[in-house]
């Protein structure tokens, strides 16, 4: 039963429709006054009333549902308290029916969302500030999933520039194709670091790149080779990162595939008037309203840049997919590019400039140290990943040394820790990452939540739960909040989804687990009577498939032991 529905057909007030009153019933703010409330405010100046009236009024006209236990007028609200007994049986036989299900929907059914996440460059290493855009991305991916979308996944590579002619010269120079194909990225990146330090002292290595990377604008046959070998040896090397965070894209369309793209966008500017030379570039200005620079698109040289490369994209995407929305997820310091990209398109005339939508978040520092490539403050991810892996081997071997399969369980743990630490607060904030932090089983960690669940599973192994279930002995204090909150997972799902924030289901699954706990600690399900302990351990199935549900959106695994 949808209450929020059904309480908005209750209430009746002189010229106010059901569509007026249906957004106004919320979820009280004060559970121990209700379960939802309605403020009659908006309709003291149609009505000539005060707000405390019209409650009162509403209050009488109402002829009180099984499924209501009280309505009060208090202050302007009208408060209305459900049937504990009803309420509880209502959503624990929804979500058992549902199982699995619970919390899809098909609000997206027959829309796709195109989510532009990862980005990673050819030839280097996957370092920790791919971490945000990778999992907040990866996580809205499988959240509009379950919302019932066509999602599709775009890893628009940074595989284009004369670094690449750089490259080619550093291998026909120093490389060793056995090597590289050992060590990958690595392998590459060494010889890349080399070049920049002859070239300080042999300038003309820099001429000796730009002519390679000619010969990759002009589809020389020696130089394609090697170019698409070292996407190739990249990719192989970060899939291997994707896979332990559960990462998965349905495109690898980067920059140089756009090469052939960006005339007609170029030409369609110039046809509409919107280009503009100045000092030899081309620009596109705005309205001095808008508060923005002029776009640049196109050096005086000739040369295209990301706002080229970009819009052509854009349009690609839109004539492929026909988006419903299309999704940036990037930095924040890129406000200012995507707000000029989108503008763009706008002035071209496109009324789905409105469907995209730049995703920012903050910056990534670990312990304290900033990171930057420029200062050589570089940290690996994988590096990042293996540490927190093997501290978490580390606490189980403390903790519960006799666990089996430890190194998977440490896996999943160390793993699961990095994610939800990075998830855990608003995207647009800046993460400080901390090992100790993030792998600690008490608080607002991924661990926490995991003990939870294998928690969960030990108590269904344990326990037989095959009786008839007594409604009745839900009610108390825990049971009852416990079952509002996994009332609510749905409406989770599709307000992350909406706000584009993966950290409302995270913070979520740490409210349940919490809320788990007390009621695991005052229930006393293993010596209860058949009746009562089937009603809990119903319960208990509950919180764990929804536990290992709403994880699984954010990337993380859950060990049944730990």
């Amino acid at each position: 039963m949808d209450y929020k529905v059904q309480i908005a057909k209750l209430i009746k007030i002189d010229g106010a429709s059901f569509e007026e009153i249906l957004p106004l019933v919320v979820v009280a703010k004060d559970t121990g006054l209700a379960d939802y409330a309605f403020p009659c405010f908006k309709f003291a100046k149609t009505l000539r009333k005060s707000p405390l009236i019209i409650a009162n009024e509403v209050v009488d006209s109402i002829e009180k549902p099984a499924f209501v236990e009280s309505i009060e007028a208090v202050n302007g609200y009208v408060n209305f308290k459900l049937s504990k007994v009803n309420y509880v049986k209502e959503v624990v036989e929804k979500v058992k029916k549902l199982g699995d299900n619970y919390g899809n929907s098909d609000e997206g059914k027959g829309k796709t969302i195109c989510i532009d996440y990862s980005s990673i460059n050819i030839a280097k290493p996957f370092h920790m500030g791919h971490l945000s855009t990778t999992i907040i991305g990866a996580s809205l991916y499988k959240i509009y999933k379950k919302l019932g979308y066509n999602v599709v996944g775009i890893n628009h590579l940074g595989d284009w520039g004369t670094q690449f002619g750089k490259l080619i010269v550093a291998y026909k120079m120093w490389g060793d194709k056995e090597d590289i194909n050992q060590r990958g990225i690595n392998a590459l990146l060494e010889i890349y670091v080399k070049f920049h330090k002859e070239a300080e002292s042999n300038p003309d290595l820099n001429d000796l790149a730009r002519s390679w990377f000619k010969k990759i604008e002009d589809n020389d046959e020696e130089a394609m080779t090697l170019f698409m070998w070292f996407k190739e040896v990249t990719l192989r090397d970060v899939q291997k990162i994707y896979e332990r965070l559960d990462v998965h894209f349905d495109s690898y369309n980067g920059e140089s595939f756009y090469n052939d793209k960006m005339q007609p966008v170029l030409q369609e500017l110039e046809e509409k008037g919107l280009t503009k030379i100045s000092n030899g570039a081309t620009i596109v200005e705005f309205d001095e309203s808008e508060g923005m620079p002029p776009c640049l698109i196109k050096k005086a040289d000739g040369a295209t840049l990301y706002a080229t490369r970009d819009l052509a994209a854009a349009f690609y995407r839109k004539n492929t997919y026909n988006f419903y929305k299309s999704l940036y997820v990037v930095a924040y310091q890129q406000n200012l590019h995507f707000k000029q990209l989108f503008k763009v398109i706008e002035m071209m005339g496109y009324d789905w400039a409105k469907d995209m939508v730049h995703v920012p978040f903050g910056m990534v520092s670990i312990e304290g140290e900033k990171l930057s490539t420029r200062d050589g403050n570089v940290v690996f991810l994988e590096d990042v990943l293996n540490t927190a892996k093997a501290k978490a081997l580390q606490i189980i071997n403390e903790k519960n040394p006799s666990l089996e399969d430890k190194d998977n369980v440490a896996e999943m743990v160390g793993t699961g820790a990095v994610i939800f630490g990075a998830l855990v607060g608003s995207r647009i904030k800046d993460i400080s990452f901390s090992y100790d932090k993030v792998l600690n089983f008490e608080g607002e960690t991924g661990p926490y939540v995991q003990y939870t669940y294998a928690r969960c599973c030990s108590l269904l192994n344990k326990i037989d739960c095959s009786g008839e279930i007594n409604y009745n002995n839900l009610t108390t204090a825990e049971s009852y909040e416990l079952i509002k909150l996994i009332d609510r997972y749905p409406d989770i799902v599709a307000d992350s989804g909406e706000k584009y924030e993966p950290s409302i289901v995270t913070r979520y699954i740490y409210s349940l687990a919490c809320q788990f706990n007390k009621f695991y600690l005052e229930q006393n399900i293993s010596n209860s009577d058949m009746a009562d302990k089937s009603a809990r351990l119903a319960v208990v199935k509950i919180v764990k498939d929804i536990i290992k549900n709403a994880m699984s959106l954010l990337g993380i695994k859950c060990p049944t032991k730990m």
